[in-house]
């Protein structure tokens, strides 16, 4: 014999049932449609990266090819101007010892030429002439002294003016 009660409750059991596996078709249709999403996302990331090994990477490829030769004729440019400027810097080392060696020659003989003026007098004078060359031979040394300056200053100075050189000609090259 089946109850009212035993009736009420095999329905309550059954519509809670099929009120579960609705419940659970509902958080399936959800989990499908996530899916579903990760899928589209994933086919257009596929997309892409196919696109990108079919035309892209040929861009890069060719433009990595590019930067690499401006890469080596900046390279080259430098070591040229590198080596142009050491001649150059070289050249003016050579000029400006030559124009030392000439101006002490000079120097000396100018001195020579006073002294021997000097030497020709009476021997009374000896002691004041010997005195003048002390004198001189201080000028004189003064002198190089002051020429060693500024021929150590100019050679600084080509030397940062060539030093500015290269790098206002790298960053034409880097630009």
């Amino acid at each position: 014999v089946v109850t009212r009660d035993d009736v009420e409750e095999s329905l309550k059991a059954v519509f809670q049932f099929v009120k579960d596996k609705e419940q659970l078709l509902q958080d399936l249709r959800s989990q499908i449609e996530e899916t579903k999403k990760k899928i589209a996302e994933k086919q257009r990331e596929r997309d892409y990266w196919l696109e990108y090994k079919n035309v892209g990477s040929k861009i890069h490829a060719e433009r990595i090819s590019s930067l690499e030769k401006d890469i080596a004729d900046v390279k080259y440019e430098l070591e040229r101007t590198e080596e142009y400027y050491s001649e150059a810097l070289k050249v003016v080392r050579e000029e400006n010892q030559k124009m030392f060696d000439r101006h002490m020659k000079l120097l000396s003989e100018e001195a020579l030429k006073n002294a021997v003026g000097y030497l020709d007098k009476n021997c009374r004078r000896e002691i004041e002439e010997n005195e003048w060359l002390k004198e001189e031979v201080k000028i004189y040394r003064k002198e190089e002294k002051d020429l060693k300056a500024s021929v150590q200053l100019l050679e600084e100075e080509n030397t940062s003016l060539v030093a500015k050189l290269i790098d206002i000609k790298l960053q034409h090259l880097r630009a």
